[in-house]
């Protein structure tokens, strides 16, 4: 005979607890799993937790809440330029164009992050996310650094300058003044570094950093050879040879011609200018008379003639400068223009001489009389000019033209010619004088020319060398 076998109550009761400590458990899992999940959908659109944005806890905020905290933080942030640690000025970064609005940076970075991972970030140390650089509308930038500018420039102009040491003039000549340390700032250097400063992020420039320092001391190698080089040119031997005498530029005139500028050395020209037209107008003899101590009459007065020369102003300034600029002792005579050399003697011991009132004619040469003459001169409608004359030329059998002074012409031949100035005058034989000598020139005068007796011509021509200087007086 079969028989099932049946449980006892007793052992169902032993098993129901277990299966309710079962089902309790896996809901509580369920649970869990689904409050999980809800947490991590939450973090779609939250920072997860110990989540940090510089010192700024973000932690459970939306990108709009986040946003919003900065830009009131943003808002808040200044730039302040300290004098010895003291604020000089303080800007808001706002004014130099700060980018305030991170709606998008935000974004990005809620879209980087996991949001599952919400829970280990509750038991983890905090995270601190990098928004990047701070951004500057480059406009609103670069005019309030304009204006940042002007200021610093303005209160600059308030301070005491910052000076090189350099050489100034004084009534002892020029010495070296030392430098001076002052409390200006280089406001170029300045702004470059503000500049740097603010787009780091910092909020901070001491300006002391950036006061001006002498870039030229007192014992600066360069300055003391300036010095030396001044010193060389005030104290140089200049010295001029004009008509065979010579004298020195003094040297206190050199001094006040010197010009000193940012480490050039120059003389102003102006000055040396004046002082070569002054020597000409002293010493040209093409303006000036020349003393002459004549045969019969001691010293006289000759005009200037056509033995002159003239300094040229403009290239004798030039050649002056430059000699007393190179600082080295020098002699020279000026450029001159003309038929003589400025720097000899207008005429030696070898000459005519011309005696106008006594109507008398020497030729000296070596200092010693060769010939001697009664002469004719111009009559008095057509007086022979005074002057420092010359012979230019010798000729033979030549006709002198000109016009008499009822107008008719004339043609004059001779047999020697020597031409002393440019309008015609020389020295000539004239066979058709009766005599010479005394008052004859008042009634039988020449046309200007010298007439000579043809005998004393004819020896005067052949001892005579061109160049030779004539004194008419």
């Amino acid at each position: 005979m079969s028989h099932s076998k049946r449980r006892s109550h007793k052992d169902v009761s032993k098993k129901r607890p277990l299966i309710i400590g079962l089902g309790l458990s896996l809901g509580l899992i369920v649970l869990a799993g689904l409050g999980y999940a809800y947490q991590a959908n939450t973090y779609q659109t939250q920072f997860l937790p110990n989540t940090y944005i510089g010192d700024l806890n973000v932690s459970r905020l939306t990108a709009d809440e986040v946003n919003q905290k900065l830009n009131k933080t943003y808002d808040d942030l200044s730039f302040t330029l300290l004098v010895n640690d003291q604020e000089w000025q303080s800007i808001k970064k706002t004014e130099f164009g700060l980018h305030t609005d991170f709606s998008e940076e935000l974004t990005q970075l809620l879209d980087e992050q996991n949001p599952w991972s919400w829970g280990g970030r509750m038991v983890s140390g905090k995270e601190t996310l990098d928004l990047g650089e701070a951004a500057f509308d480059e406009k609103q930038l670069d005019e309030r650094y304009a204006q940042l500018e002007a200021d610093l420039t303005k209160w600059n102009q308030t301070l005491t300058p910052t000076k090189d040491a350099t050489l100034t003039r004084g009534e002892d000549g020029f010495s070296i003044t030392p430098e001076v340390q002052g409390e200006t700032i280089d406001v170029a250097k300045a702004l470059t570094a503000a500049k740097e400063q603010l787009l780091s992020g910092n909020s901070t420039l001491e300006l002391n950093e950036f006061v001006e320092k002498p870039s030229v001391t007192a014992d600066d190698p360069a300055l003391k050879e300036e010095l030396a080089q001044i010193t060389r040119i005030a104290t140089v031997e200049a010295t001029y040879v004009i008509n065979g005498v010579s004298f020195q530029i003094p040297s206190e005139l050199i001094e006040d011609w010197i010009i000193y500028q940012e480490g050039d050395v120059t003389l102003d020209r102006e000055k040396v200018y004046q002082y070569v037209t002054q020597l000409g107008a002293d010493y040209n003899t093409s303006t000036n008379p020349s003393n002459f101590n004549s045969t019969l009459r001691g010293e006289v007065s000759v005009p200037a003639g056509s033995l002159s020369w003239t300094i040229a102003p403009d290239s004798e300034t030039d050649a002056l400068m430059a000699d007393i600029l190179a600082g080295e002792a020098f002699t020279r005579s000026p450029i001159a223009q003309g038929s003589a050399n400025a720097g000899s003697p207008l005429f030696g011991a070898t000459y005519i001489e011309i005696d106008m009132v006594n109507q008398h004619m020497w030729y000296y040469k070596d200092g010693k009389v060769m010939l001697e003459t009664d002469i004719v001169t111009g009559k008095p409608t057509t007086l022979t000019p005074a002057g420092v004359f010359y012979v230019w030329n010798k000729a033979r059998d030549e006709v002198l033209r000109g016009v008499n002074d009822d107008g008719s012409k004339y043609a004059s031949p001779v047999d020697y010619w020597l031409p002393i100035d440019w309008t015609g005058v020389g020295i000539h034989d004239s066979d058709w004088q009766p005599a010479y000598g005394g008052e004859l020139w008042k009634t039988v005068g020449s046309h200007g020319c010298i007439n000579t007796p043809p005998g004393v011509m004819k020896e005067l021509y052949e001892m005579v060398e061109v160049g030779t200087p004539v004194l008419v007086f």
